[in-house]
């Protein structure tokens, strides 16, 4: 049994808990409240008045499989010999013992969601990790998470660049149609009996088809979420959206259609011109008219430390703080859907949280004590 006493425990779900008991057991929250007797034995974190949060979650992220500080060596998100690339899968190109996982631990973050790149129009299996210490992935992985798809510049320049198609916008959408048509095909000739021959594509697109996961789609310009959102509908998908850096001219089609977006990395420059107009503009009225989002750093291409930081500048620009810590805790644990067990400080989620040195939200606040599924992972050395 682990006891977490003294603390100001800010559940995200429920409120703020002042002088505060957490009790954990087996990793997961047995108990939590003003009240709670801590059993003898227990194993003691004192906070000392400190913040306790759950654990930061990235929802979109590429730690492990585009390695931090490390050359094409480590550059391992994007199979680049084909737009159709479904039949890839995460788990399998994650180093565990990458320098990203440090980091994510020093700054609190306790569940990555790692994606395969956005080169192209299906890119393969996305998965959440937990950010332990361990060497095996499979110890770490919680669960696969969607099918990364990617609209807009990147396909079409990287394939047109082969003189391949997709060379264009239209190509993007027609290739992606016709994988997505032959895959239902594919599913309606299995399920009649047919015993069709054995495509890796359509096979692995069938969770897609079948709406067990969704499809996670890189967009930026408002066109390409239009075309996102249009396909999926079509052919009766589930979807979230990464990224959307021109939500802020779609609102109300984002209301409309009640789609969750993963907004950012926000603190990059436009590196090209469908993101080049990229600021807080998107998830500042996202927030204002209760549109579903959450934050992401997109890391590496801004590093995962900076998530707090990009939650504490919208609080700077008008956002509330409780729906900014919100959307890099319980609102990405659903954007990537896992918010039944972690995201929020409840009775029955794992126990994945954070004692901080000062406010979440402030930029010269540490993680003090990072703790995944009841085990601490980080804790920082006072110099």
């Amino acid at each position: 049994m682990l006891a977490v006493i003294n603390a100001r425990l800010e559940t995200v779900a429920n409120g703020v808990i002042e002088k505060g008991t957490m009790l954990v057991k087996d990793g997961k929250i047995v108990e939590l409240g003003a009240n709670v007797q801590v059993p003898e034995g227990a194993k003691i974190i004192d906070a000392f008045s400190r913040t306790v949060t759950p654990g930061i979650i990235e929802a979109h992220c590429h730690a492990g499989i585009n390695e931090k500080g490390v050359g094409w060596e480590g550059r391992d998100s994007n199979e680049s010999t084909s737009p159709i690339t479904p039949w890839c899968n995460a788990r399998d190109g994650i180093n565990m013992l990458a320098a990203d996982f440090d980091e994510f631990r020093e700054a609190g973050i306790t569940t990555a969601g790692v994606l395969p790149g956005s080169a192209n129009l299906l890119g393969g299996i996305a998965v959440a990790v937990k950010t332990k210490k361990t060497t095996i992935v499979d110890e770490a992985m919680i669960a696969e998470i969607g099918m990364k798809s990617a609209f807009g510049e990147n396909p079409k320049k990287n394939y047109g660049g082969k003189n391949k198609s997709p060379s264009t916008r239209m190509g993007n959408a027609a290739v992606m149609r016709e994988a997505l048509s032959k895959a239902k095909q594919y599913l309606q000739r299995k399920e009649n009996g047919e015993n069709p021959k054995f495509d890796k594509n359509s096979e692995a697109l069938i969770p897609v088809i079948e709406q067990k996961i969704p499809l996670l789609i890189h967009c930026h310009r408002a066109d390409d979420i239009v075309t996102a959102a249009r396909i999926c509908q079509e052919y009766d998908l589930k979807y979230v959206l990464e990224h959307v850096t021109e939500g802020h001219l779609l609102v109300d089609f984002i209301l409309k259609h009640d789609i969750d977006s993963a907004v950012g990395p926000t603190m990059q420059y436009g590196s090209k011109v469908e993101n080049k107009d990229r600021d807080f503009r998107t998830p500042i009225l996202f927030a204002r008219h209760g549109a579903k989002f959450c934050f992401t750093t997109d890391h590496g291409v801004v590093a995962g430390r900076h998530l707090r930081t990009t939650a504490g500048i919208a609080v700077s620009k008008g956002m509330c703080p409780e729906v900014a810590f919100k959307a890099i805790t319980l609102n990405a644990a659903r954007h990537i859907g896992l918010e039944d067990s972690v995201g929020s400080l409840e009775v029955g989620k794992d126990a994945d949280f954070v004692v901080w040195s000062g406010d979440p939200l402030a930029f010269t606040t540490f993680a003090d004590i990072t703790v995944v599924e009841g085990k601490v992972v980080y804790e920082r050395e006072v110099l």
